[in-house]
């Protein structure tokens, strides 16, 4: 037997469907016995060990050989380093495999623990198919170490690197096994709808942005399922579970204007609305006829990397030439003529003069607001990724370095490192943490977000009412009476409350 772990997701456990490990469970319909555990059905309370707790019992109800973790860095990766530790002591035969965006790009971090014996990396579901298929088999270290994606350690307890896998294509994949999971228990309320549910679409990205983790996973490969099929998936969470809206996943859901168009005109009559992340050159692009199609299908908002208010910045970020910043105004512009919402991400404080890149993104998304006062703005301190190119090889110079423990990733300073929250880095000082942390808190008042649903009309007027005069003279230091009001109204984003 296999268990396949989902560790939470979030602080709240937010229920959010397990796309990895149904797309793990797809392949293995057939093969091998397994079962889909989750943390985040645990709810709230909860603590660590009621994760430990959860997990070895399902070990010893269903005698499992096999852990698989799916690990993002954040509060999956704080789970599952004690999680897997004390796992390892109880059952000391236990194989444990890695996979996920974590392991992907710190396998020999992982591999060097006494407790994860493999690492499958980057979109590996054949990968791990193999690697099932090889332990059953009693295969050599040297057939294991054959496997493409597969990481482990040498004769000398050694990481030893496998690559990256060929992306998998969805059309040759079998269809989600939805029935080993309740799907119920992840129909929840959000913003799109009251029984919002999640699907992936595709695998990578075609473009190389100099600050993603998704670029050395796939190297710029795009593969996506048929818009048909996937249209038909969302018919089925529709009209079988009763879903009203859909989030996608995929790294960039609008790649191809001709599948998204085909998917739009599939689900038009289902009624729902939907949320999906791409760029704003590529979008650009669009005709005006499938903007329509989108708007006519549902589509509500699209979450797209703005990133700065720089040209030269979007340079750096291997973004120049291809999106600049008067894109990004006219983008914002199109989207509220077609009624859905620019939901645009801002990655502040760049190297090399991080405090001007933060001044000048700052008076940017003001001039955003201005042409459309709808778009959703997320705020994000720039935290490197292991590439090749200018902006990491900045961050190197300025005395940045990975933790070499799993134990250093979970400690506090880089637990905020992956939520792109950390005050530690080396070229980011306290001024200019606090120039963000004011900026953010003033800009979430006078422009509060839809997202929050329980911010009724009233509650926004007094927010923009008692945040105005900040907002227009821009005098954002020391927001004490906005940092007591958010206590009454709670009116930022989770994502973006630990500022």
């Amino acid at each position: 037997m296999i268990l396949l772990y989902n560790p939470p997701s979030s602080a709240q456990r937010k229920p959010i469907l397990p796309c990895s490990l149904l797309a793990l469970g797809a392949v293995l319909e057939g093969h091998h016995a397994y079962n889909i555990v989750d943390a985040n059905l645990l709810g709230l309370p909860a603590t660590p060990g009621d994760s430990i707790e959860l997990v070895d019992r399902r070990i010893r109800q269903t005698d499992a050989s096999v852990l698989a973790v799916t690990v993002m860095p954040g509060p999956q990766l704080q789970d599952a380093v004690p999680l897997c530790a004390e796992l390892k002591r109880r059952h000391p035969t236990l194989t444990i495999i890695w996979g996920g965006y974590f392991p992907s790009q710190h396998w020999k971090t992982a591999l060097r623990s006494q407790f994860v014996d493999y690492v499958v990396r980057g979109h590996s579901e054949m990968a791990f198919l193999a690697l099932l298929d090889a332990l059953a088999a009693d295969a050599t270290a040297t057939e294991i170490h054959a496997i493409r994606g597969v990481c482990a350690r040498d004769e000398h307890g050694e990481p030893m690197d496998g690559g990256m896998p060929a992306l998998p294509k969805p059309a040759n994949l079998p269809d989600w096994p939805h029935h080993r999971v309740d799907v119920g228990a992840y129909l929840r309320p959000t913003f799109l709808g009251s029984r919002t549910i999640g699907h992936h679409s595709s695998y990578g990205c075609p473009f190389f942005c100099g600050f993603c983790a998704v670029v050395n996973m796939v190297n710029g490969a795009w593969v996506p399922d048929e818009a048909d099929r996937v249209a038909a998936t969302v018919r089925m969470l529709v009209e079988d579970h009763g879903a009203n809206a859909i989030e996608f996943y995929d790294n960039n859901f609008f790649v191809s204007e001709k599948r998204v168009r085909r998917f739009s005109e599939q689900i038009r009559d289902l009624n729902i609305t939907w949320w999906g992340e791409g760029r704003i050159d590529t979008m650009w692009k669009f005709s005006d006829e499938t903007w329509q199609a989108m708007a006519d299908s549902g589509l509500r908002m699209v979450f797209l990397g703005a990133e700065s208010g720089s040209d030269e910045t979007l340079a750096r970020m291997n973004k120049g030439g291809k999106q600049t910043v008067a894109q990004t105004l006219e983008m914002a512009k199109k989207m509220g003529r077609y009624g859905i919402v620019p939901e645009y991400s801002f990655v502040l404080g760049n190297p090399p003069n991080p405090e001007a890149d933060v001044k000048s993104t700052m008076a940017f998304v003001r001039k955003v607001k201005e042409v459309n006062p709808e778009t959703e703005v997320i705020l994000y301190m720039y935290t490197p990724v292991p590439l090749d190119g200018t902006l990491f090889e900045d961050a190197k110079n300025s005395g940045f370095a990975f933790p070499e423990t799993l134990e250093g990733w979970v400690s506090e300073d880089w637990q905020n490192f992956a939520q792109r929250r950390s005050t530690g880095m080396p070229w980011l000082g306290y001024s200019i943490q606090q120039q963000l942390q004011d900026f953010e808190r003033v800009l979430n008042a006078y422009h509060p977000t839809s997202t929050l649903t329980h911010l009724t009309p009233i509650r926004r007027k007094v927010l923009r009412a008692v945040s105005a005069w900040r907002y227009k003279s821009g005098m954002h230091r020391w927001p004490y009476e906005l940092r007591a009001l958010h206590k009454v109204m709670r009116y930022r984003r989770p994502e973006t409350s630990g500022f």
